[in-house]
């Protein structure tokens, strides 16, 4: 029956889920991009080229990390000006301009080398890298809003969600790419070239994608194209623009822009202090983010084959293929999460199950490293090994897919391009920071590295219990209605057994809070009338 219904689900809003994938296909060459460079610099092709396997361990980890490093560093600066851009221009223009970037960035990276020395080439591979960077760091700081804007409620999460889906997909290729070219090219050049090469793939698909899509009905609205919203909105809905539901949606997107139209980035940066309650949703988005990326889950995807290998996985192509596995875990795991669980868990659940998954499996790979530190195979590898799937799949779970979906839900949506672009920002800068110390960390601290995600994990799971409300099944306009007051209090509520720490209290429900808020306004506007008509008396006396 679940499974009937979830075909039913895809056959009612296959606009809205075309729509998501063509978004979405942006994902896959950042998941893409992540996953290749940890293969191929573990390819002995590569490191001979440029001279990286006549360096030193410390040089050589410090190399790695440059080389990882460049692209978010790209990145960082991509997503960060991205807010301002499609604030002013739209999304759909910007997501466009985001993969002929990436291409373009793509392009500079195949012919890395050719016609001039290794060393100059290693620094024309950085300059591509960091170009190619700023596309997916506008691409990853665009395609939430985008997906959040114009979907369903009902299926919002599931769409939003299916940006982690994207990324996975594109990590798994990658992989098995990079096994593919480790077994079956020829030791040299084209061995780390055609990875290269193959990633240029899904940023034309992308491109072509893109050009068939509609754009923000909510950034529509925002430069008053009424009519043009209507029918974005019935597009996806796969309805009319007349009708009452689409209507409606219109409705609440223009209230909630009432008085903040066309807001520039200065303001919209000024807005985030408007209030506790704004000044609280403006800032989850960067702080789930932030979580996201100390799980370690990118230490683990850029050099899983160096992982494995300490774990008693011996080989390069053994290590890719180990590599190639781990990346199918992740796909399964958060494709069934995406069409099976994710409204059904809800988003709280989600990351609370995730995060405990993730600190568990990191806490008994750090045990198992610390009293194995020689990297040979033993029984408990082989459950070390489980272990990191393990990881993968929890991550898929939790941290991996709702961190997306909220940061889209919670922003509030006059300010959503600028919070948006900081909290992709935040994740890029997190990104460039994991991707420079991981390999200096396994070569110093050892287990030490996986010990400290497993804790961060733990922390991140305290968090989601206690401050976070469950926001499943709420529309965009009413999220504001969660963080009004009693945060703590409503998230307790939301929470596993959390009703044993609250007794009898009870958070005011939404309904109760519009309704506050409706006489609240009402009354504003009742004395701003007396108090206009007072004044005319005054007037009338005085003459």
């Amino acid at each position: 029956m679940m499974f009937k219904n979830v075909v039913q689900d895809f056959s009612l809003y296959r606009n809205a889920y075309i729509l998501t994938c063509s978004a979405t296909m942006g994902n896959i060459f950042f998941g893409w991009d992540i996953g290749l460079t940890g293969g191929i610099l573990s390819m002995g092709s590569f490191q001979q080229y440029f001279g990286l396997d006549k360096k030193s361990a410390a040089e050589h980890a410090a190399l790695n990390g440059n080389i990882v490093a460049v692209l978010p560093g790209g990145s960082f600066f991509g997503a960060l000006f991205t807010g301002y851009l499609s604030g002013r221009f739209g999304r759909k223009p910007c997501l466009l301009a985001s993969g002929i970037i990436y291409l373009i960035g793509s392009l500079i990276q195949c012919v890395v080398g050719l016609g001039s020395t290794p060393e100059v080439g290693l620094r024309v591979l950085y300059f591509g890298r960091f170009l190619g960077g700023i596309g997916v760091g506008m691409v990853s700081a665009l395609i939430p809003a985008y997906v959040s804007e114009c979907v369903p409620k009902a299926i919002r999460g599931r769409c939003t969600g299916a940006i982690q889906l994207s990324n996975n997909i594109g990590l798994m290729l990658s992989f098995w790419v990079n096994y593919g070219a480790s077994k079956h090219l020829a030791f040299g050049q084209m061995q780390w070239r055609i990875p290269f090469i193959m990633q240029i793939i899904p940023g034309v698909l992308f491109v072509i994608a893109m050009f068939f899509q509609p754009e923000s009905p909510r950034w529509l609205v925002e430069h008053e194209k009424y009519d043009l919203a209507s029918r974005s909105l019935a597009f996806t809905a796969r309805t009319t623009p007349s009708d009452e539901i689409v209507v409606q949606t219109i409705k609440e997107i223009r209230s909630d822009f009432s008085g903040r139209d066309k807001l520039s980035m200065l303001t919209q940066l000024k807005g985030m202090l408007e209030s506790r309650s704004i000044a609280l949703r403006c800032f989850i988005p960067s702080l789930v983010m932030f979580f996201q990326q100390w799980t370690g889950t990118n230490a683990v995807n850029y050099f899983s084959p160096q992982i494995f290998a300490s774990l008693g996985i011996n080989g390069t192509t053994s290590g890719l293929l180990a590599t190639g596995v781990y990346g199918v875990v992740k796909v399964v795991s958060v494709g069934v999460f995406l069409a099976l669980a994710v409204e059904r868990m809800g988003r709280k659940n989600s990351l609370i199950v995730g995060g405990l998954g993730q600190g568990l499996t990191m806490l008994w790979v750090g045990g198992y490293s610390a009293l194995h530190p020689s990297g040979n195979a033993v029984p408990a590898s082989y459950v070390s090994i489980v272990a990191i799937y393990l990881y993968g799949a929890f991550f898929c779970v939790g941290w991996g897919t709702l961190p997306w979906v909220i940061a889209g839900e919670v922003a509030p949506n006059h300010l959503r391009p600028a919070v948006l672009s900081i909290a992709v920002a935040v994740t890029w800068l997190c990104i460039f920071s994991i991707s420079k110390l991981t390999p200096i960390m396994l070569d110093t601290i050892t287990y030490g590295t996986f010990l400290l995600f497993g804790l961060l994990c733990i922390i991140m799971v305290l968090w989601s219990y206690v401050f976070l409300p469950e926001t499943t099944g709420y529309a965009l306009e009413d999220i504001k209605y969660l963080f009004n007051e009693d945060i703590t209090l409503r998230s307790l509520q939301d929470a596993p057994g959390g009703r044993l720490f609250i007794g009898k209290r009870r958070a005011k429900s939404i309904e109760e809070l519009r309704m506050q808020e409706e006489t609240s306004s009402n009354l504003e506007v009742s004395e701003s009338k007396t108090s206009r008509v007072s004044g005319e008396s005054t007037k009338k006396d005085q003459i």
